[in-house]
């Protein structure tokens, strides 16, 4: 019933614990039924039975959908047991032979700030980072206080970083407010290490920082700079990171499009280290792509900054 389903797809089986639970880690499931050994016996028996249902609950809303599709799907399961064992026996309606017991694993309550305040650290961070540092330069250079720069002896790499560490400094200071309210305001637990939290933070700001300042660099106009970093950055990780919108239930032309938003990778981070306690051991391939565009904005951005200076 469940391979039918158009709900549901069967990603794998397993014959324990521990490989269904590094499943549910890597993201490679969203649920996990657990059968008992003599689930057969005993409905030929006539006794109960009870099937459990392990859900990842870091994507509360997903996880809540899929726990109710689940459960529907005992009920029929069930219901068609039992009217087959009417018909046989001419008996009258004995208690439901299935037992559907459902369970979410990481988000036990479904709270939905559990899954929210991950997310809303990334959206505070891209507004700090992309939009902010896209009016740095552009602003030079509408005020003509650029070719002052220009005329000194400062390089192109010193007037960048000059730049971006205060901006830095502010979006890692807003991080550590954001996990601390996140704890003490909504009660968010932070499961995984505070270290790799920061780490991970500390990637994806400079790499949208650097990308802000491309922008702020190549564009020279304040406005037109804003606009192309709200559209380029924030945008796209408020709607096609997974923040919003579960990225399985986007149409498949807009899930490849996600393969490219820093922010997809960045929540998933996030969510794994708050909810799941994870480490890179698990996540390393997004570490690797959020440092690979942390250091290509970077490049791309001192070789702007290089080319508009000489």
């Amino acid at each position: 019933m469940f391979q039918g389903s158009p709900y549901f797809s069967v990603t794998g089986f397993h014959d324990n614990y521990r490989s269904m639970q590094s499943a549910l880690d890597r993201g490679h499931a969203l649920i996990g039924m657990v059968i008992p050994w003599n689930f057969a016996d005993s409905l030929q028996a006539g006794r109960r039975v009870a099937i459990q249902i392990i859900a990842d609950g870091s994507d509360a809303n997903s996880a809540r959908l899929a726990l109710g599709y689940a459960r529907s799907l005992g009920m029929i399961y069930s219901r068609t047991i039992t009217a087959r064992r009417m018909q046989l026996r001419g008996l009258g309606s004995p208690p439901p032979p299935v037992q559907m017991v459902p369970r979410a694993c990481y988000n036990p309550d479904l709270r939905s700030q559990n899954s929210i305040i991950p997310g809303i650290i990334a959206i505070v961070m891209i507004v700090i980072a992309a939009m902010l540092t896209s009016i740095t330069v552009a602003r030079e250079w509408e005020l003509g206080s650029m070719e002052q720069l220009i005329s000194t002896p400062v390089r192109p790499a010193e007037l960048v970083f000059g730049k971006v560490i205060p901006y830095f400094a502010v979006g890692m200071l807003d991080v550590g407010i954001a996990v601390a309210l996140g704890r003490w305001m909504f009660g968010v637990p932070l499961r995984g290490s505070p270290g790799l939290l920061f780490a991970v933070a500390a990637v994806f700001l400079t790499g949208a920082l650097f990308f802000g300042m491309m922008l702020s660099v190549t564009l020279k106009s304040q406005t037109l700079a804003n606009q192309a970093a709200m559209i380029g950055s924030y945008l796209p990780t408020l709607l096609l990171s997974g923040f919003v919108f579960a990225i399985e239930n986007m149409p498949q032309p807009i899930q490849w499009l996600t393969f490219i938003v820093p922010g997809r990778y960045f929540i998933e981070l996030l969510r794994g280290i708050y909810l799941k306690g994870i480490g890179l051991e698990v996540l390393w391939l997004n570490m690797v792509l959020l440092s690979l565009y942390a250091g290509v904005m970077m490049v791309l951005a001192l070789k702007k900054m290089k080319l508009h200076l000489e």
